[in-house]
């Protein structure tokens, strides 16, 4: 049975279009969830539930178990749902091979196998392939995060502003079900008559400084702000719990190595550009700008800074310099 995607598998559900075996697996649980989460509350009906459904964690449970259950016939309902939450953790997972080749066409057997990839070359794992419905969840890269975020929010029919988005993407990372519950607690605050989530909104109810943050250290830096960016690196240095200097470089590794993918562009109009670079067209006038205040010579100098002060922060070469220290001596560097 060929691989599925998430909206196909949903699509397939909706319309009660069942399969004996799913067998959800990657490192993003947060599809693997809602496929999961949808066949538990809508494949059965509350009376039918108690005598046809079953889950099951695998820490704690043997293959055979799992067999069991899914071979049981459904009592008064047309289907048996058997959800295995952890099945990475399943005793004996090879032993799967038995029932999978050979499913009971009235269950449900639904495998989610997270953060952890099948071995490829085990029979089983072939099988799941051949016989299984298989559903693979990958992680976002982060250049995909703040287009995800914006689609998520625009299927609730309402907006985002692309720096409240950046801000989101930068400070939730690539979790997905994170992302999705701090978007939730955004929405529910939303005022009556506010369809907008603003960068003012972020801060105010997730806690996330609009003003001290890693992107406005690139827009400063981009700028040559000398003052803007010396406030927000200070910032930076006496609250580091919040700001770890290797977050700080890595986010103007990202910023800088862009920059000088824009001095190479024949097409330098806005869309091109956003699309080159792989960014919201909200934020191409800042890589213009700063392609402006730093020629390709100085960007390839920058990029070298930020690999020799990581390795610092790192405590390469004996280097015992507060982290806050080393980042005021990089900003330095970089500005002049």
């Amino acid at each position: 049975m060929a691989e599925a995607s998430f909206e196909q598998i949903m699509r397939d559900l909706k319309k009660k279009i069942y399969h004996p075996v799913y067998f959800l697996s990657g490192d993003e649980p947060y599809y693997i969830d809602r496929i999961s989460d949808y066949i538990q509350e809508h494949v059965l009906d509350e009376t039918e539930k108690t005598f046809n459904q079953t889950v099951i964690y695998g820490k704690d449970t043997h293959s055979r178990t799992v067999i069991n259950a899914a071979k049981r016939f459904p009592m008064m309902a047309n289907h048996q749902v058997v959800v295995v939450k952890e099945a990475q953790e399943l005793q004996e997972f090879d032993e799967l091979i038995h029932y999978v080749e050979q499913p009971l066409k009235s269950s449900l057997l639904v495998l989610c196998y997270k953060y952890k990839n099948p071995d490829k070359r085990k029979k089983v794992f072939k099988s799941l392939r051949r016989h299984a419905l298989c559903f693979v969840s990958k992680k976002l890269y982060d250049d995909k995060l703040p287009g995800w975020i914006s689609n998520y929010v625009t299927a609730k029919k309402l907006n985002i502003q692309p720096k409240a988005t950046a801000l989101l993407a930068e400070f939730l990372g690539s979790d997905l079900s994170k992302i999705v519950n701090e978007l939730e607690k955004l929405i529910i605050t939303l005022e009556e008559n506010q369809n907008t989530i603003t960068a003012n909104h972020v801060e105010r109810n997730i806690g996330i400084s609009k003003d001290y943050n890693h992107f406005e250290l690139q827009n400063a830096l981009g700028k040559r702000d000398v003052l803007k960016a010396n406030r927000i690196v200070n910032y930076f240095a006496d609250n580091q719990r919040n700001n770890h200097i290797s977050q700080t470089i890595a986010s103007l590794y990202f910023f800088f190595s862009k920059l000088l993918i824009y001095y190479w562009l024949k097409d330098k109009s806005k869309q091109s550009i956003a699309s080159a670079l792989r960014i919201h067209p909200y934020f191409v006038s800042e890589y213009v700008q700063a392609a402006r205040n730093y020629n390709p010579n100085k960007v390839i100098s920058i990029i070298s800074l930020l690999r020799e002060y990581d390795m610092k922060s790192k405590g390469f070469e004996g280097t015992a310099i507060p982290e806050g220290e080393l980042l005021k001596e990089l900003t330095f560097k970089i500005l002049h």
